[in-house]
């Protein structure tokens, strides 16, 4: 890979506008008074990095479930999957992914499979790393039915500033692990609802590269890997 890949990643269709509206800013802020407009270049550059879509190395496996985004594990812990998913009140072990305004926020498919149901409920706007984030802000969820039978919920919460949550997938769609399938604009947060009986290998503090970084092998029967800080 040559260096320029490395800092010049390809932007998704998502953020041309917005750059485009940054740039714009960019020029008025250098007619008023040049140090404006150096900030104003520093901000687009900002916004271009925020929309960055770069290509994965999606691990091959059809038990495997991936992190749906870049970010840091902030939750993992016992929860009923949302509601309006129909998928019982059974508890189960959700793993939650924090993204800061500097994470690639482009989301991807845990793993492979049908969107059984897709279920938008509007909501506040706290900050995605509280527990309370998951019930109370505005969200977007999906059930996904796994080619074994089981089923697995990814649910797009939005943030303290973000105001725009963006999914692509539709129901009936059948999608590999690691797919594009959505995007939160400006910082926010993703869940995913593990089957019964499915333990995370992942930890609290663990930093995740969306469709990349394994969460759960689904055929595995270990318990919850535990990990030290260093």
């Amino acid at each position: 890979m040559r260096l320029r890949d490395t800092v010049l990643k390809p932007m998704h269709p998502e953020g041309y506008r917005f750059v485009g509206i940054f740039a714009v800013i960019t020029v008025a802020l250098f007619l008023i008074w040049d140090p404006l407009g150096w900030a104003g270049v520093v901000l687009t550059i900002w916004c271009y990095y925020f929309f960055r879509d770069p290509k994965r190395s999606v691990p091959l496996g059809d038990s495997l479930v991936v992190s749906p985004a870049d970010g840091v594990v902030s939750l993992i812990e016992p929860a009923v999957p949302p509601a309006e998913l129909g998928m019982g009140p059974q508890p189960l072990t959700r793993v939650s992914v924090f993204m800061s305004v500097f994470n690639c926020h482009v989301n991807r498919m845990p793993a492979g499979g049908q969107i059984a149901a897709i279920a938008y409920r509007p909501g506040k706007f706290v900050s995605a790393s509280l527990d309370k984030a998951s019930v109370d802000n505005e969200r977007n969820s999906l059930c996904i039915d796994l080619p074994d039978g089981r089923k697995l919920a990814v649910v797009q919460i939005a943030g303290l500033v973000a105001r725009r949550i963006v999914c692509w997938g539709k129901v009936g769609q059948s999608l590999r692990a690691g797919d594009r399938f959505g995007l939160i604009r400006f910082g926010s947060r993703l869940d995913v609802y593990l089957p019964p009986g499915v333990a995370p290998m992942v930890s609290l503090g663990q930093t995740m590269i969306a469709g990349e970084t394994v969460i759960a092998d689904l055929a595995s029967p270990h318990p919850a890997r535990l990990a030290r800080e260093e």
